[in-house]
């Protein structure tokens, strides 16, 4: 059902999705790159217009296709893995960010965590876009900020949820993104040399 993501996150985000998945963008500057789980390749098609070095990895071969589709309609040539967050197909210090943006529980699973310290450079960053919630205050809005509250899609934020990154070694913090009708939190996790860190 990969061909569907767009309509759906397009229409659970009244439109918004997509400039949601941008917000990350100013922590993407230089080097190389790698987003898990890059979907239909949006972030993918913003970072090679930027001419940033961007891999993508995802366990979905529909959205594989779907992303490599998309990024050669664009004119790019596609860098994508198909495989897992757990398990990264990448020599140790490969890239200088990683990056995911609404990713589900996987991305908490220490493994997850520990192959993202190992791929990073010494000076690397994990960018999380984590949560997002819906401030608006026209009618449509106020009722889609109630269904991503009944379905527990934008919790309250708690600073627990920083715990397992603390755990795999990184110092973290959380940038709140203010936008129009919106509201979201990006998870900065920077890489600590494992000689550094305090046990």
């Amino acid at each position: 059902m990969a061909w569907t993501y767009d309509w759906v996150a397009g229409g659970v985000s009244l439109g918004m999705w997509n400039e949601w998945v941008r917000s990350v963008s100013p922590y993407l500057e230089a080097g190389r790159i790698l987003e898990l789980g890059h979907g239909p390749g949006h972030l993918q098609a913003e970072l090679l217009k930027r001419n940033l070095h961007a891999t993508g990895l995802d366990a979905s071969a529909q959205m594989s296709r779907q992303a490599a589709n998309r990024l050669r309609k664009g004119g790019y040539q596609p860098a994508l893995v198909r495989g897992l967050a757990q398990s990264l197909p990448f020599v140790k210090e490969s890239f200088q960010r990683v990056v995911a943006t609404f990713p589900s529980e996987y991305i908490v699973d220490p493994q997850t965590l520990s192959e993202i310290y190992r791929v990073l450079s010494l000076d690397g960053q994990a960018i999380i876009l984590a949560l997002a919630w819906i401030t608006g205050k026209k009618w449509l809005e106020k009722a889609a900020r109630s269904l991503f509250r009944l379905t527990g899609q934008a919790p309250e934020w708690e600073d627990h949820f920083l715990e397992p990154v603390r755990k795999a070694g990184f110092q973290a913090h959380v940038d709140w993104i203010e936008l129009k009708s919106s509201r979201l939190v990006i998870i900065v996790a920077q890489k600590v040399p494992e000689a550094d860190q305090i046990i």
